[in-house]
Formats: structure tokens, C-alpha cells, sequence
């Protein structure tokens, strides 16, 4: 575990972290249609969007990444200062996904969903150390954001367990996760701080032998449901 968090420093802390040239296909594809370039597209009805469900149902620890405030930070940014502040943050957590095994399934706006397939203990336990490790990048990413004289970065991390349908559609090779716990790591991420990670009852009963994590239950946090839900922030 120490190892782990020496290479992850490591890593955040060098200016490799920050570079996104994966991407450099699509920055150039990008900036070819914002030069006035007319590439031609297929023009897409709503009869063709079809979707395609997995027959069976597989349980995964599901996460959620969230910019706090991110609305009133977004109204008082350029499009360039905005896009570059989504860029940072949604690749930076996006490598911290990967560096611990979770795959991310989409962006919607400045949220990340993702999840892991591995769904042993030791999967689940790797989803709790990218949490933690997310909360950890804070100050490092932030300081990255500030240099290019950017809002401070804050934002809330959360999770949960259970099962789930996989789907995808005819318009992308990538997988789509329906079910409870998609539903639920949304709704309880309000119920963390600034810069916290919390994890619903369902993922906590399953990961609370683990040590090396301390769970405590936000008592003041309310989802919706008539029936409480326990929800509990994750210490390392």
C-alpha cells in the first residue's frame, strides 16, 4: 500500500501527468472544424439511436467524480479558459481511474461515471484507493489549474455497489451501465464536503473489513427516499 501511494505521488508530482498527447488526433480533428473546414457527417434521426441490453445482470463498484459549484465557475469563463479546465480535471481523474484498474464509462458535462470490472474484494478495494487517491490529487491539480491562472478546483467523489445491466448502442463500440447503484453513487454525492469521498451502505457492507479505511456515516445527509439509505465518508 505505501509503495502504491509513493508512486502515485510520484507520478501526480511530474509533468507527464498533466500530458495528453493520446489525445493530439482529436485536438487536430477538433481544431480542423473549428478553422471552418465543412467535413461532411451522416445525418443521425431519432430512429436510429438503438440500444442493446445484456441479458444478464453482473454486480460492479460504480463511481462518480463531480466539479463542486461548477455552474457559477463556467458563467465566468471564456470557452477557451473553460475548456481547458474541463480538460485538466476530466483527464487527470480519468488516469487515476486507469491507474487503478476502473474503466470510465462517459463524461455528462463535468462528472465522470465509472466503474470497476473486477469485482473481487480486491477490486473493490482498488475502487476505494482511487477515491482516496482522487481526494489526494486535489492540491496537485489544482496548483496545474491556477498555473494556467484558472478558479481553484473542488469537487466530490462517490460510489457504490450492486448490480447492473450492461447496454450499448449502434452508434458506439463503448459499454453504457444501467441499474441501482448508477442511480445511487449520483444522488449521494452531494452528501460529501468539498474535496470528500463517500460510498453508499451497499458498497460499505461489503468493503467494511477492509483495513486501512475508516468509515464514518454522514448522518445528515438525505437522498430522497422515504427509507433512509446510509451513506459514509471514506477515510484513509
Amino acid at each position: 500500500m505505501i509503495d502504491k501511494i509513493v508512486e502515485f505521488n510520484n507520478l501526480i508530482n511530474s509533468s507527464d501527468f498533466f500530458s495528453y498527447d493520446s489525445f493530439a488526433g482529436t485536438a487536430q480533428e477538433l481544431s480542423i472544424i473549428d478553422n471552418g473546414k465543412k467535413i461532411e457527417k451522416p445525418q443521425i434521426s431519432t430512429t436510429d439511436y438503438l440500444v442493446a441490453f445484456s441479458t444478464q445482470s453482473k454486480k460492479f463498484c460504480v463511481g462518480y467524480v463531480d466539479i463542486v459549484n461548477s455552474t457559477k465557475i463556467s458563467a465566468r469563463l471564456s470557452s477557451e479558459q473553460l475548456s481547458k479546465y474541463y480538460e485538466i480535471f476530466l483527464n487527470s481523474m480519468s488516469k487515476i481511474i486507469g491507474m487503478h484498474g476502473g474503466k470510465v464509462i462517459k463524461n455528462i458535462g463535468d462528472c465522470l461515471l465509472f466503474y470497476f470490472p473486477d469485482s473481487t474484494l480486491e477490486g473493490m478495494k482498488n475502487c476505494l484507493d482511487c477515491g482516496i487517491a482522487m481526494i489526494n490529487s486535489q492540491q496537485f491539480i489544482s496548483e496545474e489549474i491556477k498555473s494556467k491562472k484558472l478558479p481553484s478546483l473542488n469537487f466530490r467523489v462517490s460510489a457504490d455497489y450492486g448490480a447492473v445491466i450492461m447496454m450499448n448502442t449502434n452508434i458506439s463500440k463503448d459499454i453504457d451501465l444501467i441499474g441501482p447503484p448508477v442511480n445511487m453513487c449520483a444522488k449521494i454525492n452531494h452528501c460529501a464536503g468539498h474535496n470528500e469521498f463517500v460510498i453508499g451502505n451497499d458498497f460499505q457492507q461489503y468493503v467494511k473489513k477492509l483495513e486501512m479505511h475508516e468509515f464514518q456515516e454522514v448522518k445528515s445527509c438525505n437522498i430522497g427516499f422515504k427509507q433512509s439509505y446510509p451513506v459514509y465518508l471514506v477515510q484513509s
